[in-house]
This record gives C-alpha cells, structure tokens and sequence, in this order.
C-alpha cells in the first residue's frame, strides 16, 4: 500500500498540488499543454516496453511511480495496457493535460499529483517499479534526483531512468548548446513561433544532408535530429508536428545537464542500488536491502 506523507495538498481541477506555479519547469507545462495529444502515439507503448524489459503482465496490481509525465504517453500505456496502480508525478503544469489525456481511462488505478522529484508525497520503499524517461538532465541536481527516486523504491524495487548521454568532447558542439543559453530566456509563446516560422527549411535542409550522407553536419541546424530523436513512419503532417515539439524542447528547459554514463552507475549505486543493466543514456537498477 503506498502511504502519502504530505498532509491537505492544494487540490485545483482535481489534482493534488504540491508545487508553486512559477518553478523551473514552467517551460514543459506550456510544451505540454500545447501540444498534448502529439505523443499519443503506438511509439510511447513500443519505447516504453523496450527501455524498461517490463511485460504488461508483470506489472498488474504493482504499485508503479512515474516521475515527470508530462502529457501522459507512458501514463496512457500503462493505464491502458496493464492493470498497475499508477502514481504518476509531474513538478509542471503539464498534469492537466496528463489529466485530460487519461483521467477517464481506469480513474480507481490512476493517483495523478503535480510534485517535484525532491519532494514526492510519498513514504520512503513504497513502490513496486519506479519509472523516469526523459526527465532527469532537466532536474538542477541530477544526483539529489537519482537519490530520491532510488529511495521511493521498495527493498528490491527496480528503477528505471534515460538521460541524456556525454559521448565525447564533441556532444556540446551542436546547436542546441550553442543557443539555449539565449533560446531559453525568450518567452515560450515567442520561441514556438520561431521554431514554427522556420521549421519547413530546416526539415528539408536536415533531410537533404541526410540524404547525400552529411548526416554529421546536421547538428549544426536548430532543430531536433530527425533520424535519432523521431519515430519512424510518421506523415508529412506528424513529422512537422513532432520536429517543431521536440526542437522546443531542446531549446527551452531551464536546464539540460547531460551525463557520463558510468557517472551515473556510480551515483545508482551511491544511493543503494545494484545495477540490473546499463547502456549508453539507459540505467537499469535494483534497490537494495538495508
């Protein structure tokens, strides 16, 4: 049974909130909102199941912690496609379109509250499996977050996390970090239009280098990497759509701290936890006992 610490929460439109309105990760409650259906899409169930080795069946009647949700694509997977308890956490705004997306879907399984990684409602070893994708590189202490996820867990609980992998001296040699120092100090609403005014020319340039193999070149664009960061398949229309999303995430986070990945293993186990399987950006751990 998952035991909550924090006592009468702030509830508005029906979700506990356990986080001031203006906080660090503002940028992803307007990402989120604005773009909430895009990733509802056969991708999340396929990236979800691949990264963690769950099967749906082996979660059922878990107790399942999910750590920055945002809209809600891995929320909607495990809801729809397993019979887990869900307690999902997002420290953003993006919990009403989480909300939105899947509040219907199994109400008595879904415990939705808007909290920051340092701060869950929840008692030390309560859960089953904890989740975090796409998360941890935007926290500002990324070894404080290992921590306090690797303490949600149950003695012999398994977290799973992403980041955002150090390959070399070259992976702060791209647009991304070149520009959001200026990027992320624009007003939201402003940036997206940027992106969207000028996202056509640079798709066609990205696929045109792709095309005559100048691949490398394209991390000069600023936009996402449309081979590495997008599912395959995707119309025209969906493309455009997901390029412009996943450019404004590059570039508006308060924070972006990539990682070693033997960095973080070592701060997995710093915190308690025997590593099950590691590969680059991809942890995979166990809680220990006592």
């Amino acid at each position: 049974m998952v035991v909550e610490t924090a006592t009468a929460p702030k509830v508005v439109g029906g979700i506990p909130r356990f986080a001031d309105v203006d906080n660090y990760s503002e940028s992803f409650g307007f990402q989120w909102n604005r773009f909430a259906a895009t990733q509802l899409h056969p991708h999340s169930s396929e990236r979800l199941w691949r990264e963690t080795r769950w099967t749906p069946a082996e979660l059922d009647d878990l107790d399942i912690l999910e750590v920055g949700s945002g809209a809600g694509r891995f929320s909607r997977v495990i809801l729809e496609e397993t019979k887990a308890n869900l307690y999902s956490v997002d420290y953003s705004t993006a919990v009403d379109a989480n909300l939105r997306n899947n509040g219907r879907i199994a109400p008595d399984r879904f415990h939705l509250y808007q909290a920051s990684v340092y701060e869950m409602p929840f008692a030390d070893g309560s859960f089953d499996k904890v989740l975090c994708l796409g998360v941890l590189q935007h926290t500002p202490d990324f070894e404080a977050s290992v921590r306090a996820l690797v303490a949600k867990a149950k003695p012999d609980g398994e977290i799973v996390v992403d980041f955002y992998p150090i390959r070399g001296w070259w992976t702060k040699l791209h647009a991304k970090y070149l520009l959001r120092p200026f990027a992320k100090r624009m007003r939201h609403d402003r940036l997206l239009r940027l992106i969207e005014r000028n996202a056509g020319w640079m798709i066609a340039t990205h696929q045109g280098l792709t095309k005559v193999r100048l691949h490398a070149l394209t991390r000069f664009l600023p936009l996402v990497d449309l081979e590495a960061a997008l599912p395959k398949g995707l119309s025209p229309e969906q493309l455009c759509e997901w390029a412009i999303l996943d450019t404004f995430d590059m570039f508006s986070p308060e924070f972006d701290n990539p990682q070693r990945t033997d960095a973080v293993v070592a701060m997995f186990e710093g915190a308690g936890a025997r590593i099950s399987h590691v590969e680059t950006g991809l942890v995979r751990a166990v809680r220990q006992k006592g």
